[in-house]
């Protein structure tokens, strides 16, 4: 009867791991849909990534060409803000 005992005893073992394997809370296929979860959330990130680039870009854009705008207007047309004198000097 003790010979019979362990191999039964080590099956229900083996039964008790395979079922945890898979349908227990870390097994194959909640792993398999956190994976999938993960990929999605990586694509999310990387589309977000980006807008926040191009948003930047043209925050950038606007800053910079106001700037140059008024550099311009400056330079080439004389311009002045309201309350500044001009000077210009001659070499």
């Amino acid at each position: 009867m003790g010979n019979r005992l362990v191999p039964v005893v080590l099956i229900a073992l083996l039964a008790i791991v395979q079922a945890q394997l898979w349908f227990g809370r870390g097994g194959v296929p909640n792993v398999a849909e956190l994976e999938r979860e993960l990929q999605q959330q990586k694509v999310a990130n990387e589309t977000a990534r980006r807008q926040i680039e191009q948003l930047s870009a043209e925050v950038n854009d606007l800053k910079e060409g106001l700037n140059m705008v008024e550099e311009r207007a400056r330079q080439e047309l004389g311009m002045v803000k309201p309350n500044e004198i001009f000077v210009q000097i001659a070499k």
